[in-house]
């Protein structure tokens, strides 16, 4: 059981819709991901969000004009991102497992996207694996974006994954860093307790 499932019971997706709609009306910018991910790759780029929850940054980037896929284990989560845009591929999948070809889908994405504490909330001792998954979807040349927490002020369960353990698995699935950040506004890094890491594949 991953440790999200630990911490909402699975039931969580309305609660969570919830509280992005609110931050919304009270002038909250809910767009960071989408922006950062939007300054990476042109409109019509495929982008594969993982661990998409209620597909907030792949609405918003498929507003954008990019071509999105969302894939999530929870089905909270999915039911309301399939209310909110039944347009787009929602697909129930654990990302430990996770196998392009099983779905009908192309691994040949320009984009995947790792938002929202997705490595921190996995199963202990899967993150690796998630890693090669999600590097294996990817076209050559392709960009995995992670954005999490290191730190208990930045997360809502106890630290995990640590960043030379992320760049190590990165390694090991033929990825390469280009660059990392503070922030979803792109702020340097320094030492923090948020890092947002961009790393490519072979050409």
């Amino acid at each position: 059981m991953s440790r999200w499932q630990e911490l909402t019971g699975g039931t969580s997706g309305h609660e969570y819709a919830a509280r992005f709609v609110a931050l919304a009306r009270n002038g909250k910018d809910v767009h960071g991901e989408a922006r950062f991910c939007a300054a990476l790759m042109p409109a019509g780029a495929r982008v594969l969000d993982a661990g998409c929850g209620t597909g907030r940054v792949a609405i918003r980037l498929a507003e954008l004009g990019y071509d999105c896929v969302g894939i999530d284990l929870d089905d909270s989560m999915l039911d309301v991102a399939r209310t909110y845009a039944p347009e787009l591929s929602w697909f129930r999948a654990d990302l430990a497992e996770f196998d392009p070809a099983l779905l009908g889908i192309a691994a040949d994405f320009d984009l995947v996207l790792a938002a929202g504490n997705v490595f921190p909330l996995l199963a202990a001792g899967t993150e690796a694996a998630v890693v090669k998954r999600l590097a294996g979807a990817l076209r050559p040349g392709g960009l995995l974006v992670a954005g999490f927490g290191l730190d208990a002020a930045h997360l809502p369960v106890p630290p995990g994954i640590t960043l030379p353990e992320y760049d190590a698995s990165c390694t090991g699935a033929g990825l390469a860093l280009v660059d990392r950040f503070a922030t979803w506004d792109a702020d340097a890094y320094g030492v923090g307790g948020y890092a947002v890491s961009i790393h490519r594949t072979s050409p």
